[in-house]
């Protein structure tokens, strides 16, 4: 049998005899190994999953109801009902379970066929199964019709087949008509036989009957039967109260006829469901499903028929806004709406969708908005029921109102605002009022129900709105009642609604993160509630704590910084002393408190607690908490104590390294300088020194300079009682230049015997600034002796030895410049002594 789809709603039959919807999918029939058997199927629209796999069983009873309902009984505990979008995926259905159970689809009602044994079909049909023979409708066999429709009772095919026998005879017009009878001979006997007879038809729970019994011309004779309980001392008065007390009124008039009846039959029908039935109690469970399945898809077409009447709601809605309607007219105005909408809700969602849409395009949250700032309290009750229904299908719709609205209205006219102070101005003692409202804000704020677009964000969009514009009244009771250290009302309403505010404050704290965190900081939230801490409402108290450990549960720094300034701690600190070794919620809830800071090691906050509160709170015993929050902290400190001592050995093994040298290293560096020098004597070295090394040489060249010195002074003291000089000044400029690192001039007088230095045999007059032989710079220095009557043999001359790459610079004074330059073949010079070795 190949797969048939067609869209349904799923329904269930709950213990309070309404239908749950199960979900919406599209329903198909085939063969299931697992049941072994033909099976209807429903796989969700949304995720695919199964909703229902129920196997079409040959004695299960099926009802085609309205063209697009299937009704059946799955067992004895449950009802289940498929409502199809379309017909012909109904008719298709109902043509797939007539096919498994063999029956002709132009039926309503499938015939169950019952697998008994062979005792229960010889005690219930010992005749072979015979047709149940309705006795006359006459007065004298009414008792008899009465045992004969409670017999039937237990078997689900006997009441199968008087069922039909009922419809096919019009046997309910003839009872009808005995009834008329007995009520005008008061045969009150025969009155309570047919009570019972009607009742047991009821539990027959046949739609095919509530048809006929619910017509427009028998539904008031149907209500009068059931006025004469065998059970009461005297006759009930419903058919008075229908036609007397139970006034239909038209706030709008409606021009179809059909939705006229519909209206009238339905409330009928729920009224004798709700008040003339007895309680569920009495009869087994689901004995009247197909009653309220009735009374259920009448809803649906009364929605639907009015909801496609575009001039009723356009007339509604126009009188509901108008400043010049009464009201009185206003007031009926605005139930019916709540009716209305109330009767939504059995729509499937495709049509319960449209239904919000349509009364969104003509203005219903205008309208609500004016209700609300009206003074009548039923008014505002019935806009609030509506505005409660509008926000749990689409808070996205309300919240773009709301937005929109922002441009051309007031703060304190914007419907939030309106929703805020009605919840503030409850005057129930109770607050059932306040606590709708709460539910219904909390909805608004909720970011998991914001949608997210390329262009925008509802949700900051939103947040940021409620924040600028509403927070402050959803706040102003907890500000104005906590100025002092105390709450300055402490009454049960007040501490009721403060403990709602504090509910949905806590609810901000974890979902909005952002802007709850700014607001908290700025008018230093967190504070004013800890106030609280001291109302003699215990409950209130809680709400307080609970705020304050949301806060902390975050685990942010900003929060902890926050509560460290303010020393915030101190509020709870002083409330879990006064509460004393009382062993009661708030101690628990304190505790908690303190367990979690302990568990999560948040540092910041235990160092607080344990620096400032200890010594108030290792007292307490009878938990560790305490002092295992002592012992984390010590331990914290021990742990920050060697960390800095590591750090500061640290530093200190740096800095040494930074400024000690390995006497090795310096030795080695030496070793290589002075290879380089024996290797490249007669080239210019531009490798460079160490910085030590230069240092050394430094200090050698100074020696040198100061032994220069202290010849000069000796020099000086002979040269008194010498000849005249040749040269007019007596000192010499030396200038040792070099390309490498060590660059140490020496200034110093000229001095006869300058140690180290080789004869130069010059003649007198001659000058020598350069010497250009290669490894050799001979300095000559004229002194007093050097003269033309002097031997061969001239005094030693100050002479300096250098490394390859110094140059030797002699400076004569200027009368000498006209002298021949003569140079002399001059033998190499020892090398100089390595300094430090």
């Amino acid at each position: 049998m190949a797969d048939t789809r067609r869209r349904v709603k799923l329904y269930m039959l709950n213990e309070d005899r309404q239908w749950d919807d199960r979900g919406t999918g599209h329903v198909s029939s085939a063969y299931v190994e697992r049941l072994k058997g033909m099976a209807l199927l429903v796989r969700s629209e949304t995720d695919g999953s199964i909703l229902l796999e129920s196997k079409i069983h040959p004695d299960t009873a099926y009802q085609k109801q309205q063209e697009t309902l299937i009704v059946w009984s799955e067992s004895d505990n449950y009802d289940l009902a498929l409502s199809f979008q379309e017909k012909a995926g109904c008719d298709e259905i109902w043509e797939k379970i007539c096919q498994v159970q063999g029956k002709d689809p132009s039926v309503d009602i499938t015939q169950e066929v019952v697998d008994e044994s062979e005792d229960e079909r010889f005690d219930d049909m010992p005749d072979a199964m015979p047709p149940i023979e309705l006795p006359p409708c006459e007065l004298s066999k009414l008792e008899e019709i009465s045992e004969l429709f409670n017999s039937v009772l237990p078997s689900p095919i006997r009441r199968e087949k008087l069922a039909v026998c009922i419809e096919n005879d019009g046997y309910i017009k003839k009872l009808i008509d005995l009834f008329h009878m007995c009520e005008d001979l008061e045969n009150l006997e025969g009155l309570h036989h047919l009570y019972d007879i009607f009742k047991s038809i009821f539990l027959l729970n046949k739609n095919a009957l509530f048809e006929i019994m619910f017509s427009d011309d028998t539904l008031f004779d149907i209500v009068g039967l059931l006025e004469y309980d065998p059970t009461l001392p005297q006759p009930a008065k419903h058919r008075e109260y229908l036609k007397t007390k139970a006034k239909f009124k038209e706030v709008v008039p409606i021009s179809n006829p059909e939705l006229l009846i519909k209206i009238h039959q339905t409330y009928r029908v729920q009224y004798i469901q709700d008040v003339i039935l007895p309680t569920p109690s009495v009869f087994e469970e689901n004995m009247l499903s197909s009653l309220s399945s009735f009374i259920f898809f009448n809803k649906v077409e009364i929605v639907s028929m009015i909801q496609e009447d575009e001039k009723f709601l356009t007339t509604l809605f126009a009188q509901l806004t108008d400043d010049e309607t009464d009201d009185n007219h206003r007031r009926d105005l605005i139930l019916f709406l709540k009716e209305f909408c109330t009767f939504s809700q059995t729509l499937q969602l495709p049509s319960r969708e449209s239904f919000f849409k349509t009364l969104s395009n003509l203005g219903v949250l205008s309208a609500i908005e004016i209700i609300l700032g009206l003074d009548d309290v039923k008014m505002k009750s019935a806009a609030i029921d509506i505005f409660s229904y509008i926000v749990e299908f689409s808070p996205s719709m309300v919240r773009e109102f709301i937005l929109h609205e922002t441009q051309n209205q007031d703060d304190d006219d914007l419907l939030i605002n309106l929703v805020i102070e009605q919840m503030i101005n409850d005057t129930d003692p109770e607050l059932g009022g306040a606590m709708q409202l709460m539910g219904i804000l909390r909805l608004l704020l909720d970011p998991e129900n914001m949608l997210a677009t390329a262009n925008k964000t509802e949700k900051t969009e939103f947040l940021s709105f409620f924040y600028k514009h509403s927070m402050h009244v959803l706040t102003a009771p907890l500000f104005a009642n906590t100025v002092d250290d105390v709450p300055s009302k402490d009454d049960y309403q007040t501490a009721q609604l403060l403990s709602l505010i504090l509910e949905l404050l806590s609810f901000c704290v974890e979902h909005h993160t952002y802007h709850i965190k700014n607001y908290i900081i700025s008018k230093d939230l967190l504070r004013r509630v800890l106030v609280l801490l001291k109302s003699r409402h215990s409950f209130v108290a809680l709400c307080a704590l609970r705020f304050m450990r949301r806060i902390i549960g975050l685990k942010e720094d900003f929060y902890n910084r926050y509560i460290l300034k303010g020393n915030l701690f101190k509020p709870i600190v002083e409330a879990f002393k006064a509460n004393g070794d009382r062993y009661n919620l708030f101690n628990s809830a304190m505790i908690e408190l303190f367990e979690f800071v302990k568990v999560e090691d948040v540092k910041s906050l235990c160092g607080h607690i344990v620096e400032n509160y200890i010594n108030e709170l290792e007292s307490v015993k009878y938990v560790q908490t305490f002092e295992a929050l002592k012992k984390r902290y010590e331990q914290q400190q021990d742990r920050l104590k060697d960390r800095l001592n590591i750090d500061s050995q640290n530093a200190l093994v740096r800095n040494n390294n930074r400024f000690r040298r390995d006497v090795r290293t310096l030795e080695e560096e030496e070793e290589m300088w002075f290879d380089q020098d024996e290797e490249v004597q007669d080239a210019e070295t531009t490798s460079t020194v160490p910085d030590i090394l230069k240092n050394k040489l430094d200090s050698d060249f100074d020696q040198l300079n100061k032994l220069l010195e202290s010849k000069k002074v000796k020099e000086a003291a002979e040269v008194k009682d010498s000849p005249p000089k040749l040269l007019t000044k007596s000192s010499i400029n030396i200038n040792i230049k070099t390309n490498s690192p060590v660059n140490s001039p020496i200034h110093s007088p000229g001095s006869p015997t300058s140690p180290g230095s080789p004869e130069s045999p010059k003649s007198p007059g001659t000058t020598t600034p350069n010497s250009t032989s290669p490894g050799n710079c001979i300095l000559p220095t004229p002194t007093p002796q050097s003269s033309p009557n002097n031997s061969p043999m001239v005094d030693k001359t100050n002479a300096v030895t250098k490394k390859p790459g110094l140059v030797g610079l002699v400076d004569y004074p200027d009368e000498d410049s006209d002298e021949e330059e003569e140079t002399d073949p001059i033998a190499p010079s020892a090398k100089r002594a390595r300094i430090g070795t």
